[in-house]
């Protein structure tokens, strides 16, 4: 999971400094050296951690930290507020062109950093905004590609352009958006070829599609999880073509972190959007700070909110008589699958994990095993699925001969059966007196522990 190594360790620094009723300057340089190893293993560029250190190191000495009253979460507010400034402070937006003008939008990119998949997901983000996408095939060199454009095209919703193989590059994107200006299209997104590395062919071909057409904006899609070397790369390309904005794909592999830390100090380039999964909607907005609050444990809440309004499909009606059902106890399995779907939209019980404020990127497999929680959300839905429609809606109908049927159809023992339908009954019996025991609650002046 991204960041979890970095994100242990900064947070063995902090208990230890919080641990301290008083910090000395020596306890200051001190954790700092931790820090600094911390982020260098992360494959923090070195120069940026070297600045880095130094900037917290001489806020952290001041007088009005060390003699505070809570100096240890005086340290660990710097070093939150200086890595949101590390990589940018403030959120950077795609912008558009005004009026009905067409944006155009080049993606660039090394093959196998994930470039034909982002601009697809790039595409229904825009498209969430209310605008008119061209989706537009360029990567002539690998017939895949284009079929892979047009398969998420196709998922989207969103039209791809395409003029096969036997046409150059420039002209395909010359034509799209000649198709753009008849069809109302607003926003052309340009998939070019990528490559297994950097060469002069590929740079020459992107600065004539963007001499062409006129492109407006050049962004770049790079592997987070090759550290440094996406860096380099992003680097490479702003000198060469000028890039606008990163996207780092990948995010939720097994990455150390160090591109996402590094890559606007060291290019100057904001990072506009991180891939955190291989579904379409799988594509977040980068958000320094929050980007900041993962990294040091502090979760992401505001992120899983903006999640949950995105991805949960409910309407008014059918959420408040969800509710009105729980409230009565009459909460069925065809809700329980309604609130599974939900949980999977928000990427899953990790994902949900993975923002909760102390359970971020900490999260270990030997206190939470999320693979286990997930393998018996499955099993769950398997028994939920070999029920027939009415035995769903009515959980009384479920007699031993009807579970011993249903346990033969989930693959699994009658003990689990049992065991899930117990589980459930005891949760609507929990449902039904909620209502009743909050307002006892408030009847004594009691209040909640948290």
């Amino acid at each position: 999971m991204a960041f979890e190594s970095l994100s242990d360790k900064l947070q063995n620094v902090f208990r230890k400094l919080r641990g301290k009723g008083r910090l000395t300057e020596a306890d200051v340089k001190e954790a700092m050296k931790e820090v600094k190893m911390a982020l260098l293993e992360a494959d923090v560029n070195f120069k940026v951690v070297k600045q880095f250190v130094k900037t917290v190191e001489e806020k952290a000495v001041g007088e009005n930290v060390l003699t505070g009253l809570n100096p240890g979460q005086m340290v660990i507010k710097i070093v939150n507020e200086e890595m949101t400034a590390l990589m940018g402070s403030d959120t950077t937006e795609i912008e558009f062109q005004p009026g009905k003008a067409i944006t155009i939008i080049m993606m660039a990119g090394l093959q196998g950093a994930g470039k034909t998949t982002t601009t697809a997901k790039l595409a229904g983000k825009f498209k969430q905004k209310g605008k008119r996408p061209l989706l537009v095939a360029c990567d002539v060199y690998r017939p895949a590609a284009i079929e892979q454009l047009k398969i998420n095209g196709a998922k989207q919703e969103v039209e791809v352009f395409s003029m096969g193989t036997d046409n150059s590059p420039v002209d395909i994107a010359k034509a799209a958006i000649v198709h753009a200006e008849k069809n109302n299209q607003n926003v052309v997104i340009i998939d070019t070829a990528g490559r297994l590395h950097i060469d002069e062919s590929m740079m020459d071909e992107l600065k004539q599609i963007k001499e062409a057409v006129g492109v407006h904006q050049t962004l770049l899609v790079v592997d987070a999880m090759t550290g440094q070397d996406a860096v380099n790369v992003a680097k490479e390309f702003d000198e060469k073509v000028g890039v606008t904005g990163i996207i780092l794909s990948k995010m939720d592999g097994d990455t150390r972190g160090g591109a996402a830390i590094s890559v606007k100090a060291v290019t100057g380039k904001p990072i506009l959007y991180v891939g955190m999964g291989e579904k379409l909607s799988d594509l977040e907005q980068f958000y320094p700070d929050r980007m900041a609050s993962r990294i040091l444990g502090m979760g992401d809440v505001l992120t899983l909110i903006e999640k949950a309004q995105e991805n949960i499909s409910l309407d008014a009606e059918k959420e408040r008589d969800m509710a009105s059902r729980m409230k009565k106890g009459k909460f069925d399995f065809n809700d329980y699958l309604e609130s599974m779907k939900q949980m999977r939209n928000l990427g899953g019980l990790a994902g949900i994990l993975n923002l909760l404020p102390g359970m971020g990127m900490g999260i270990k497999t030997g206190d939470i095993d999320t693979d286990a929680g997930e393998k018996q959300l499955k099993q769950t839905e398997a028994i939920i699925y070999s029920m027939t429609p009415a035995e769903r809606s009515n959980p009384k109908l479920l007699n031993p001969r009807r579970k011993y049927r249903i346990a033969k159809g989930a693959g699994v023992d009658i003990a689990v059966v049992n065991r899930f339908i117990k589980q459930f009954e005891q949760s609507q019996k929990m449902m039904k007196q909620m209502p009743g025991m909050m307002k006892g609650f408030g009847k004594r002046g009691m209040r909640f522990p948290f």
